[in-house]
């Protein structure tokens, strides 16, 4: 993850910006006194929220990872849709 300082970030906002939304690596914005900031996609962004939702349910989360191992060790199965 790459990281900036505030002066730097104001001077190339644009550039920086950009980065940020073309290559979905956030931005860590460095500050005084420790108090720094990241800078995300909104897209990125929106993604997090919805994983943390889907895993905010242990149930779910469960679920999920199950799937995922299931998946991961190829215990799938295929299914043909039917057409109207």
């Amino acid at each position: 993850m790459n990281a900036v300082n505030y002066t730097d970030l104001r001077q190339n906002l644009k550039s920086h910006m950009d980065s940020v939304y073309q290559d979905h690596e956030p931005l860590i914005v460095t500050r005084k006194d420790n108090q720094n900031v990241v800078l995300i996609s909104l897209e990125d962004y929106n993604s997090l929220t919805e994983t943390q939702y889907l895993l905010s349910s242990q149930n779910n989360a469960n679920r999920l990872l199950r799937s995922l191992s299931d998946a991961r060790n190829g215990n799938t199965f295929t299914k043909e849709l039917i057409e109207e």
